[in-house]
Formats: structure tokens, C-alpha cells, sequence
């Protein structure tokens, strides 16, 4: 049996890779994100391919009056990272006030199987993201995954509660946008493809 998409089917899918864009926090709305549809973008994150199933992802959602646990978290982070400023700072200040800058954050956690490679786990939980950013921007909705040493830092992981063995790689926060859904740009596809059945340049 066949699994074959129909036309219009396959154009949606395309529309919806082609769109997705990354947010800057200060491009997000303070509207808050219906439950539902953060469900939705976790339901398609548990579909991601993962090598032998081993299905790697771990997350951890923050929203409402939780978020402020994050912020905390991330001005301690910035404190031991930057230990020459005081406490106090104004950079640990923008560092608090970034988890209230998005309505819905999600702690994205990897925790290697054993059974396979570490790489192919990270891949896998890199494709879960992808799809949790897809689902997002079919929702209409602004996402980002962020990766500083703030975020990825190990106290931070402390915080979110993740097993020893699960290692933190940042979170994907999301919101609704507060501006024009940016347009894309590409390199030509040929820049980055070649054909195997043509000579090499």
C-alpha cells in the first residue's frame, strides 16, 4: 500500500517549510498561546525520526508565573558566566527579563540512548525541533530555537530538572508575531546541490 499525498496536500507541506522563519524575541507579541496549539507543536516534535527508535528528546514547558523561575535562572547563569560584573548588573537584568519576553518556552533536552550514536540522537532531537518549528509556524505562530551559553548553561539545566544524563541544548520559545511574517532568502539550490549522474565542475 502506497502513501501518497495529493497534490494539494503536497503543496501545503512545501508552503509550510518554505515559511518557516525565526523571531527575534523583541518581534513576538504578549498575547498569551493556547494550550491547545502547544500541544499540537509537541505532538509533531514526538513524530520526528529517531534511529532505532530510541526517541531521544526530553522537554520541559515554561509558561505563565513559571517563567519566572527561567528568568531567574538565566541572571544566575550570566552571573557565573560574567563573574567581573556585580550582582545587579544590567546584564543580568536583560537576561531575567528575556523569559518574559515570550509567552511559552520549551527546554529542548537530549538524552543519548547508548543504543545508537550520540550524533544520531542529537540529529534526532535537532528534527524534533524542526517539526515543533513547523508546526508553530503553520499555527501562525513566532518561534526561535536559542542556543546561547545563557541558556545551554549547566545551571540552567539544574533548574529545568533534567537527569544528569540529559544534556540541555537551549530552548524554542514561542509566541504570537507583533510584526510582518518575514520574507526568505536562498542561495540558488545549486550552490548546495549536485547531481551524482553529471560530471563535477
Amino acid at each position: 500500500m502506497t502513501h501518497t499525498l495529493t497534490p494539494e496536500h503536497v503543496a501545503v507541506v512545501r508552503q509550510a517549510i518554505a515559511t518557516r522563519r525565526s523571531f527575534a524575541l523583541g518581534d513576538l507579541s504578549d498575547l498569551p498561546v493556547d494550550r491547545t496549539h502547544i500541544e499540537h507543536i509537541l505532538e509533531a516534535a514526538h513524530w520526528a525520526p529517531s534511529h532505532g527508535k530510541t526517541e531521544p528528546w526530553r522537554f520541559v514547558v515554561y509558561t505563565g508565573e513559571a517563567r519566572y523561575q527561567l528568568g531567574v535562572a538565566f541572571g544566575t547563569a550570566f552571573r557565573l558566566l560574567n563573574p567581573q560584573h556585580t550582582p545587579g548588573s544590567d546584564g543580568e537584568k536583560a537576561q531575567m527579563k528575556r523569559a518574559s519576553q515570550a509567552p511559552v518556552w520549551i527546554a529542548l533536552g537530549m538524552r543519548p540512548s547508548g543504543k545508537m550514536p550520540e550524533w544520531e540522537d542529537l540529529v534526532a532531537m535537532g528534527c524534533a525541533v524542526q517539526n515543533m518549528h513547523l508546526m508553530a509556524s503553520a499555527l501562525g505562530l513566532a518561534g526561535k530555537w536559542t542556543s546561547s551559553v545563557t541558556a545551554m548553561h549547566p545551571h540552567v539545566a539544574e533548574v529545568v530538572g533534567f537527569a544528569p544524563d540529559t544534556k540541555l541544548y537551549g530552548f524554542f520559545y514561542i509566541g504570537h508575531p507583533a510584526v510582518a511574517w518575514p520574507e526568505g532568502v536562498r542561495q540558488p539550490i545549486a550552490t548546495n546541490v549536485r547531481w551524482a549522474d553529471e560530471p563535477s565542475a
